[in-house]
């Protein structure tokens, strides 16, 4: 089996639904065909998700071309450490930066917000705290973006797009001592059932992504179990986190039923019941 090949289209899905987290300028061919090959697959609506400045300036440009598209925008958790430290490998392997700091941190965040205020511009994020790819130095770079983008988040009415890797403890002191905006997404969906029920209480929507079908993956299907109907969504991360069968090779947003059928049969609810929920979800923690 090659690799590098793209899976087959799946059974389109009879409730058509959205993928809530996609990064389509990562993924190869054009934005046109993304959304055909959703589109044929029941996904009808994407979130496109920045996380650098140049990336989330193409994101709100490519939400007001595209009906089918909505836009988030943030600093990756991981982009702001490199801003302040002065990291030559951004996000997007942007080039050579000259070293930052609090200044440098304070522009780029000062363009995510004019971003923001954009009509088409649904979500701020992803943001939030990362303790697998940014060691300690990092931290407090980290945390200081996650709560501005919080505060951007409040001003704006828009929905907050959480990150959280190997930090959930501290994700959710965050927003609790911030105070969480109305609608919160926690993307890739990585904690445990007793997490689900913590997010559940405070009404933090949940998104699952195709490693909720990985072999290793039964503490992301205990967490889906507990977590209310109404407030499960799905996602790709595409080109990260392929479901099974298809794992290692290029995810994308048509394979959203591969995952949704996964989650359906593991939550014991029928796939048109989920589907009919996530679409909803998505609409209302995003508010298009």
């Amino acid at each position: 089996m090659d690799k590098t090949a793209a899976p087959p289209l799946p059974e389109p899905l009879r409730v058509a639904v959205a993928d809530s987290h996609t990064h389509l300028d990562m993924q190869d061919g054009t934005v046109e065909e993304a959304l055909a090959k959703a589109a044929r697959a029941g996904v009808t609506t994407v979130i496109q998700v920045g996380c650098d400045v140049k990336g989330s300036r193409w994101a709100a440009e490519t939400a007001a071309a595209h009906d089918a598209v909505w836009a988030a925008v943030a600093l990756h958790p991981n982009e702001a450490p490199r801003i302040v430290l002065g990291d030559p490998d951004g996000w997007s392997r942007q080039g050579a930066r000259t070293p930052g700091g609090q200044e440098a941190l304070d522009e780029a965040l000062a363009e995510i917000e004019a971003l923001a205020a954009l009509d088409h511009v649904k979500a701020v994020g992803e943001t939030g705290l990362d303790y697998f790819r940014t060691g300690e130095e990092g931290v407090a770079a980290q945390e200081l973006s996650f709560r501005r983008h919080i505060d951007i988040a409040k001003r704006y009415g828009k929905a907050l797009v959480i990150h959280d890797r190997d930090a959930h403890d501290d994700v959710l002191r965050v927003l609790d001592e911030e105070g969480a905006p109305e609608r919160t997404v926690f993307h890739c969906y990585s904690g445990d059932a007793e997490m689900a029920r913590v997010c559940a209480d405070k009404g933090y929507y949940m998104s699952f992504a195709g490693n909720v079908t990985f072999k290793n993956a039964q503490p992301l299907r205990d967490a889906l179990a507990v977590a209310p109907l109404e407030l499960v969504l799905v996602e790709t991360d595409a080109p990260f986190l392929t479901p099974v069968p298809y794992r290692g090779r290029p995810n994308a947003p048509y394979l959203i039923p591969v995952t949704l059928r996964a989650m359906a049969a593991s939550k014991g609810v029928a796939e048109d019941v989920l589907a009919a929920a996530v679409a909803a979800n998505t609409a209302r923690a995003f508010g298009y």
